[in-house]
């Protein structure tokens, strides 16, 4: 009789243990907010993918192959899960007789793991550059784009350690942007469109946008719903997104979301760049110290913030319009 409440004794300590245990792990789940976004973490990816060790991190280059490692082991250590059929992260493919590699790491959704969110950056750029009277041959391409592919790297975390991703997220860095979407283009014949309800592209994020402080831009905000969508999660927070003010430069169609948005997915790029004005855009000077650390992490939070709706199946984005109507007069 003594031995069965002994038994019994221990039986309920230890499944009040683990109860405990399953309690406190939702709670720390369900208290990871964007305050835990940090600007160090930020720093240590956007100083590492821009650093002169990456050599411009050309497409086909040693460079490049040394940020995909770095890439390869964050998604690792956060615990993502590889793409589709893939045994490792990357999506290999040649073109124009060269190797190249999109890294692809997925964090599976729950309730509705079969629909799809791409959150993705670009981490190629243009490598290293001889000019007569230039003494800095190596463009780092700091906001463009490791301050995008420094963002995808947080989110995996964010989202990762917040555990409340009701649809999978498969966070891509692309290669090849830089040589016509390459990178993306191929992702995009290898996936199921139908699946896809969005596509999250961030480039450029490392300078206050012409509207200010705690303000990004959206490309192609009239072709779905998606801006407004993120608007609407972002009322109360301090942080705006607007839409895209420079529709003369075409820029829908100039990053990595029109290879999705072609699809029909509601893809688009969210960015902070005064393109217009930049001095450093596709120079040698875009390093890293030209970039506002803190204006990347704000970026980042309002991303996390404005997504979270699509990301937990609460919302779901129009179908992209890739053509404009016609209009009749």
């Amino acid at each position: 009789m003594k031995l069965q409440l002994l038994t019994l004794t221990l039986c309920c300590t230890i499944l009040s243990s683990s109860c405990k245990n399953t309690k406190t792990e939702k709670s720390q789940k369900s208290e990871y907010t964007v305050q835990n976004i940090d600007s160090l973490t930020v720093r240590k990816h956007l100083y590492t993918l821009a650093s002169d060790d990456m050599e411009g991190r050309r497409t086909g280059s040693p460079g490049i192959e040394k940020a995909a490692q770095y890439i390869e082991g964050e998604f690792k250590r956060i615990g993502l899960k590889t793409f589709d059929t893939l045994t490792s992260y990357r999506q290999n493919f040649e073109m124009r007789n060269l190797d190249m590699f999109n890294v692809v790491g997925v964090l599976e959704g729950k309730s509705k793991k079969d629909e799809y969110v791409v959150i993705s950056g670009h981490y190629d750029h243009l490598g290293i550059r001889h000019k007569e009277g230039q003494t800095d041959s190596i463009y780092n391409g700091a906001d463009d784009d490791a301050s995008g592919t420094t963002a995808v790297l947080t989110l995996a975390e964010y989202f990762t350690k917040k555990g409340n991703n009701e649809r999978t997220i498969v966070f891509v860095a692309f290669t090849g942007e830089e040589m016509g979407l390459l990178g993306s283009k191929h992702f995009g014949t290898n996936v199921d469109a139908s699946k896809y309800v969005a596509g999250i592209n961030i480039e450029m994020i490392g300078k206050d946008s012409k509207f200010g402080p705690k303000t990004a831009w959206l490309t192609g905000f009239d072709r779905s719903d998606f801006g407004q969508i993120i608007q609407k999660n972002l009322e109360g927070t301090g942080y705006v997104l607007h839409p895209d003010p420079y529709p003369s430069q075409n820029l829908f169609f100039r990053s990595d979301n029109a290879s999705l948005a072609r699809l029909g997915i509601p893809s688009h790029t969210f960015s902070t760049c005064p393109i217009d004005t930049d001095p450093y855009y596709h120079q040698a000077t875009d390093e890293a110290t030209t970039l506002n650390v803190s204006t990347i992490t704000e970026t980042i939070k309002a991303i996390a913030l404005g997504t979270e709706s699509i990301i937990n199946g609460n919302d779901t984005p129009s179908r992209v319009v890739i053509k404009e109507a016609k209009t009749t007069k």
